[in-house]
């Protein structure tokens, strides 16, 4: 029994490093990867490459060809059962003849889930949960909006060892290597939205897009109450060839006829503490059909996207240096007034970039049911 379960981690293993070839490419869809294997013999192979193309199952099953007639197929998300853009994966799956199905992740959309029982009920022998935390770790961003009904929240922050994020002059550039500074567009270019606020766009006037091979560029959305962002930012100037939404409660309408007539959406949102209600930007977001938000900005909204409870992944990037003095700390805003309430990290992850070190927190959300 041990040496089939083995048999069975190594065929879905392959099958999640196919998957990742759609790391760019997939959403809002999951990224999935599929495996034939008959006679100890992978004879197909496939991963989902864009929303609307077909699923990994139906590209491995092609793969396979005449194979597949009484052949295992390992799929890294439970096969779908519905007619979306394409047609069910289960009835691929029956069509071709395969005798046993091995699942890695349960499919928590109601709309696609019941596939392993519809290929059970039609007499096919089914296992589920193989590498089954490696596989939801694939999408977790896809799996949380479908759970929690909102986006997966991601917040970025490059400090010092001390805990700096600039000096007292406040230069900022550069805090982080070039290891980890790529690391960022790469994780940019995974993720559906970035966020910012508009001291952000005031002190570095960036562009936040992705540049390295393959990834694509987020949807920039800037938190901005009053509206106040300059017309010659550079996110302003690119919003023709890069979507940008600007986040505000009041505004000027001739500045918001320009930055319109420029290429940006604005979105009137409702103020809480002075600023914009971040709880109902993120909901938005979500209902607009975005399941991933990188948050790069500074310490005010840092503190306002923690205090809100939108947060659901933290980065740090710790960079081998000392600033010292009344540089800017990570996180601003008055603080918690004492130790116990603090924000709570739990989970944490250690990876070594470079010279710098990448920790990885997940934040408690004890209100949260699910």
């Amino acid at each position: 029994m041990r040496n089939e379960q083995t048999t069975d981690e190594r065929a879905m293993r392959f099958a999640l490093g196919l998957a990742e070839n759609g790391r760019f490419t997939t959403a809002p869809n999951p990224m999935v990867g599929a495996i034939v294997v008959n006679d100890g013999r992978i004879v197909g192979q496939g991963w989902h490459k864009q929303a609307g193309g077909p699923h990994a199952e139906r590209v491995a099953l092609a793969d396979a060809g005449i194979e597949a007639h009484g052949a295992t197929i390992y799929v890294t998300l439970e096969p779908c059962s519905h007619t979306g853009r394409t047609g069910p994966c289960t009835e691929a799956i029956l069509e071709a003849g395969i005798s046993r199905v091995v699942i890695g992740a349960s499919d928590p959309n109601p709309k696609a889930a019941g596939g392993a029982e519809v290929l059970r009920n039609a007499g096919l022998d089914v296992v589920t949960g193989v590498l089954k935390e490696e596989c939801e770790a694939l999408n977790r961003d896809f799996l949380d909006r479908i759970r929690n009904r909102r986006p997966f929240v991601t917040m970025k922050i490059a400090m010092t060892a001390d805990g700096h994020t600039s000096t007292a002059s406040g230069a900022s550039k550069w805090i982080t290597g070039e290891e980890s500074r790529k690391h960022v567009h790469e994780d940019r270019g995974r993720s559906a939205v970035i966020l910012t606020g508009v001291g952000t766009v005031f002190a570095d006037n960036p562009a936040l897009t992705c540049r390295v091979g393959g990834g694509k560029d987020p949807i920039r959305v800037v938190l901005d109450t009053h509206l106040r962002i300059p017309a010659d930012a550079t996110l302003a100037m690119t919003a023709a060839e890069t979507p940008t939404i600007l986040a505000c409660c009041d505004f000027d309408p001739d500045k918001a006829k320009a930055l319109e007539d420029s290429g940006c959406e604005i979105w009137m949102m409702n103020e809480k503490d002075g600023r914009v209600d971040l709880s109902e930007l993120i909901a938005r977001i979500g209902a607009e059909g975005y399941d991933s938000v990188f948050i790069e900005a500074g310490p005010t909204v840092a503190w306002s996207a923690l205090s809100a409870g939108v947060v659901d992944k933290l980065q740090i990037y710790v960079a081998p240096k000392i600033f010292g003095g009344t540089g800017r700390t990570a996180v601003g805003g008055p603080g918690v007034p004492l130790p116990k309430d603090a924000f709570q990290l739990c989970d944490p992850r250690i990876t070594p970039i470079g010279d710098d070190i990448l920790v990885e927190y997940d934040i408690k959300h004890p209100e949260r049911t699910s």
